[in-house]
């Protein structure tokens, strides 16, 4: 079996968290290549499949990216599917999944077009501080925390001047200072492992390129229950007929209570470091799903199946 890593070029050398899923691969008899997204002249159909791992660059330029999923799951399976990595490429599934009863972060949506004073706004939620991010976005890029008052709210009117994109309007959830981003991985629909995310002091970003640690962590009956709401929110939404692959739920302390900040369905980092033996977990799952869809005949010539096929 041949099966393609998707990464993105210049991949940071730091980064070695998979390394435990191409070893389980390599054991397990499999040809493993580490191909970038958008590889000029790259033949998809010459793998067996493709797992997106580390496109950590997609969100900047969104469009081909989401056009190659396409291109690519017509010549070879792809996980997570095309459908499912339009819908979770746009943070607006949190406003879909909050509709079907899943404990989100009061938000406020703002597109460009729409005035930038958001102090009416903001002041009738009683907000002291407050949160932007992008609707697209990745590592916390084109963030901003700031008070809820005159400095801080012109600022955050520049701020969506500047970066002229749907935004998400939020309390700020200093919990994230004290008590971290807590996730639980899921494979093939089962719980893996947890980890919590720690930001430097006096920071909000939990990723590790802006100095961020992270443990391992005991998943809780809360967490657990909230990552299961939210996929069954995502199966319900995409029609899926079998668990994703993979997947990484995050949340936030808010009022005593936990809530989703996000759910990563595309590329998320799995933390392989904390718990080795999932990499064989996930090794298996995607094999045994190649061999699944090669045996209906999906691809190859065949029909390409539905994101719930």
């Amino acid at each position: 079996m041949r099966l393609a890593l998707v990464t993105q070029h210049n991949l940071q050398t730091w980064e070695v968290d998979d390394r435990p899923l191409h070893a389980a691969l390599s054991a397990r008899g499999v040809e493993v290549l580490h191909v970038p997204w958008d590889q000029a002249g790259f033949d998809w159909s010459t793998v067996d499949g493709a797992l997106l791992r580390t496109t950590w660059d997609y969100q900047t330029d969104l469009p081909r990216f989401l056009a190659w999923t396409r291109e690519a799951a017509a010549q070879t399976p792809l996980f997570n599917p095309p459908d499912v990595v339009a819908w979770n490429s746009r943070k607006t599934y949190l406003r879909a999944l909050g509709e079907r009863g899943v404990p989100i972060a009061p938000s406020l949506w703002w597109s460009p077009g729409d005035s930038p004073d958001l102090g009416p706004a903001l002041r009738a939620a009683g907000w002291s501080r407050a949160f932007l991010k992008p609707v697209v976005g990745a590592s916390a890029s084109d963030t901003l925390r700031f008070v809820v008052d005159d400095a801080g709210v012109g600022a955050a009117a520049a701020h969506l001047t500047a970066v002229n994109a749907a935004m998400i309007v939020q309390p700020y959830l200093s919990t994230v200072e004290t008590d971290g981003e807590v996730s639980v991985i899921v494979i093939d629909g089962a719980p893996s492992h947890g980890v919590r995310k720690i930001p430097v002091p006096g920071d909000y970003r939990v990723q590790d390129d802006h100095g961020a640690s992270d443990v391992p962590l005991d998943v809780s009956d809360e967490l657990m229950a909230l990552a299961e709401a939210a996929l069954g929110g995502a199966r319900d939404i995409l029609g899926l007929t079998e668990p994703l692959l993979y997947a990484r739920a995050d949340a936030l302390l808010h009022e005593g209570r936990l809530v989703l900040n996000e759910l990563e369905i595309i590329e998320p980092s799995l933390f392989f470091r904390h718990a080795p033996d999932a990499a064989d977990v996930l090794a298996e799952a995607l094999i045994a799903r190649v061999r699944h869809g090669a045996a209906k005949g999906w691809f190859r010539g065949g029909t390409v199946p539905a994101v719930g096929g």
